[in-house]
């Protein structure tokens, strides 16, 4: 019987094919790269100017010493999320005494205020010789400029048995009046009661009412850059050179820098 072989079966020869050379990048797909990248950083920075931080400045010398007038700040707006869309996701902790908070201002919600909590829903607030108490006992305030001399019974011995001051606003005379008991205000719930470290010469709590928990931003959460205001002097440049004028206030801006509160955190 012969034998049977089977022989391996071989693939069929061609012709060498040369590589195909690499396809060439469209420019358009690069485009298309590019603008989805723009578009997610776009969309990061929103999420985070919208729910995360926020920059303001200083304008006025109600915070003194604690804040200056030319501080730039980042405002932590995470930290007392839970009054907002994203509460339940960020974190957060509920307003205490002492934080210093910025909110818009009740009068004209446009306007940002930077002030001190110093009272909390149910508190009772009274201030004597502007020195303040809470529920009858003085609070710490160390952190608290008093720069005048003069005094005024509204503002140092608030809330001067109901009678509000000439500068208080219409409706806070009227509502104001209401809350005092006693010869102290109570704080009612949802509301906080604000006073600017310069107690002397601060527009705040005094003057226009409470600071609805829903109108509170956020925290300071360091100071990122401060310059005091710039007075003019008489070796500026003349106006007619705009460069030397330009190059003027860049070195000047730069040599009043005040590093010391650079990333300085307020408190």
């Amino acid at each position: 019987m012969s034998e049977l072989r089977t022989e391996p079966v071989l693939p069929a020869l061609e012709e060498p094919i040369a590589p195909a050379p690499p396809p060439k990048a469209r420019p358009r797909t690069h485009h298309v790269n590019t603008l989805q990248s723009l578009a997610i950083t776009v969309v990061i920075a929103v999420f985070v100017v919208t729910f995360i931080v926020q920059a303001f400045q200083i304008p006025s010398e109600s915070m003194e010493r604690t804040l200056l007038i030319g501080d730039y700040l980042l405002v932590d707006k995470a930290h007392y999320g839970h009054s907002r869309l994203w509460g339940w996701l960020l974190p957060y902790r509920p307003v205490q005494h002492e934080d210093i908070v910025v909110f818009r201002y009740p009068v004209n919600p446009q306007q940002h205020f930077v002030k001190r909590v110093v009272g909390v829903p149910g508190d009772h607030i009274r201030l004597i010789n502007k020195h303040v108490y809470v529920n009858g006992e003085p609070q710490p305030d160390s952190f608290a400029v008093f720069n005048w001399s003069q005094h005024d019974k509204f503002r140092d011995n608030f809330p001067n048995a109901g009678q509000f001051g000439d500068r208080t606003t219409p409706k806070w005379s009227i509502e104001g009046k209401k809350l005092v008991e006693d010869g102290q205000l109570i704080v009612p719930q949802g509301y906080y009661f604000v006073l600017g470290d310069n107690r002397d010469d601060s527009y705040d709590s005094r003057y226009w009412g409470l600071v609805p928990a829903e109108n509170i931003v956020g925290r300071p959460l360091i100071i990122y850059w401060s310059m005091p205001r710039s007075q003019p002097s008489a070796d500026d440049p003349e106006q007619s050179d705009r460069l030397s004028t330009l190059a003027y206030g860049l070195v000047q801006s730069f040599k009043g820098l005040r590093w010391d509160r650079m990333f300085h955190v307020p408190n």
